[in-house]
Formats: structure tokens, C-alpha cells, sequence
């Protein structure tokens, strides 16, 4: 599909609002011509949080801390548990 857009006056270019709020990617393949995808941007950084196994650990940790309430933790009975 084919569609007209206008750059306004600040350089935007204004999308449907069905893509509001959502990231894009875009690559300028030469002067004037721009190929642009729906995606998300994971930070090298964080990337290992998205490994199978990973997330799948961290969404039962999640999953475990929703279902339990804290509750203040007793320091003298701890450090006997650990030989302190």
C-alpha cells in the first residue's frame, strides 16, 4: 500500500494512529528513499535477558514474588542459619 505523507515544518513525518507510541526502524537506502519497519530495540546490554531459559527463569521469580507478600526478615535467625 502506497501513501502520501507530508514532512511538516519540525522535519516529522505523521504515521496512522494505529503505530502510535510504537518504535520503528529506519534506513535511509539512498538520498530521499527510506524503508521503514515496526520493531523494538533491545540494548546489547540487556539482551541476555531475553534468552529463553533466562526469561523463563524471570517470569517464575516474578510469578512467585506476586503470589507472596514480603514479610521483615528475622537478621538473628538468619545468620545463625548461615553459622554467623
Amino acid at each position: 500500500m502506497t501513501t502520501l505523507e507530508t514532512i511538516d515544518a519540525s522535519g516529522q513525518i505523521v504515521l496512522s494512529k494505529q503505530y502510535a507510541g510504537r518504535q520503528v526502524l529506519m534506513d535511509e537506502i539512498e538520498h530521499g528513499v527510506w524503508i521503514i519497519k515496526l520493531g523494538e530495540v533491545i540494548p546489547d546490554n540487556e539482551r541476555w535477558l531475553w534468552d529463553r531459559e533466562t526469561k523463563a527463569k524471570i517470569d517464575r521469580a516474578i510469578a512467585w514474588a506476586e503470589a507472596h507478600s514480603p514479610t521483615e526478615t528475622d537478621l538473628d535467625s538468619l545468620a545463625q542459619r548461615v553459622g554467623q
